[in-house]
């Protein structure tokens, strides 16, 4: 279920237009025959823009009680808080924290309080589920503003997207240092199917790209003269495990769905060269051997 609110009249259209193209992963059957679009433009009335969330989760419930998972995108819930803004004001209520209503941060509790999965009532054993994907669109990339500060205290998983990223076409553009999930603790026993290795190849990436980051501040500071050969094989390895595992194409066939035990073996092949790299230029092997 995809919920435009608040979106512009002619990228509305643009969706409308790219759906009817889109065909099921597991099938060739059209994207568009198990979806439901609600279109709330920007030039629609501010009372259909706060129901069009409503509408949405309401529907979603529908199909979960049928024993559906259904996916729920809203794009975006600021400009959700916009319209509740708006009518707050016209109804003369109290403002809280930059004019927005004082009760916004339970309305947001509200609406991210209906996903989940359920065992629905009735004589059929059903079980369904809804999961919530919203859009936050900070005014100038403020994640201190009320919307952002509410959403970050009820979300589970974050993704924040990088603009430098999507300047550099690296997609997903996802902050890979700001971004998190709470969930990681449920599914250690699920991931550990995969393999027992599979925490630490997550925990050895996220210290290769931290410690990447932190060498490129000390580059802007001094340059990149000082740097040896095991700090410059950071930057190569670095650069390989962002280009051949975080740079994705969604619509390229290979990578628009890819199974659990490929990705953990493409980046075990990566930090497992990481080591042996690392391993010959400790015993004096220049780096110019291997690039």
């Amino acid at each position: 279920i995809y919920i435009g609110c608040g979106e512009r009249g002619n990228e509305m259209a643009d969706v409308l237009e790219r759906f009817t193209h889109l065909k099921r992963t597991e099938s060739d059957h059209p994207l568009l025959s198990r979806s439901v679009l609600i279109a709330n433009t920007s030039n629609m009335p501010i009372v259909a823009r706060e129901a069009s969330i409503y509408s949405g989760i309401t529907i979603a419930e529908y199909y979960r009680d049928m024993g559906y998972s259904v996916a729920v995108m809203a794009d975006s819930t600021s400009r959700w808080a916009e319209a509740l803004r708006e009518i707050s004001g016209r109804l003369e209520e109290m403002p809280g924290e930059e004019g927005y209503p004082a009760y916004l941060a339970s309305r947001l509790a509200e609406y991210y309080s209906r996903a989940g999965s359920v065992k629905t009532l009735g004589t059929d054993d059903r079980e369904g589920s809804i999961t919530v994907l919203s859009a936050i669109s900070p005014p100038g990339g403020d994640f201190s503003e009320p919307v952002t500060r509410d959403t970050l205290q009820l979300a589970k998983v974050f993704w924040a997207l990088d603009f430098n990223l999507a300047h550099r076409r690296h997609y997903p553009a996802i902050d890979w240092f700001m971004s998190y999930s709470e969930y990681m603790s449920f599914l250690e026993d699920w991931f550990s199917h995969v393999d027992r290795d599979w925490k630490k190849l997550c925990g050895d990436a996220r210290a290769l790209l931290r410690e990447e980051e932190e060498l490129k501040e000390i580059v802007a500071l001094i340059g990149a003269d000082i740097l040896g050969d095991k700090q410059r094989g950071v930057f190569e390895l670095a650069k390989m495990l962002k280009e051949y595992f975080l740079l994705q194409s969604a619509y390229h066939p290979v990578d628009v769905y890819c199974p659990i035990q490929k990705t953990y073996k493409m980046l075990r092949t990566l930090l497992k060269f990481n080591d042996k790299i690392s391993n010959a230029i400790e015993s004096g092997v220049p780096l110019q051997k291997y690039w």
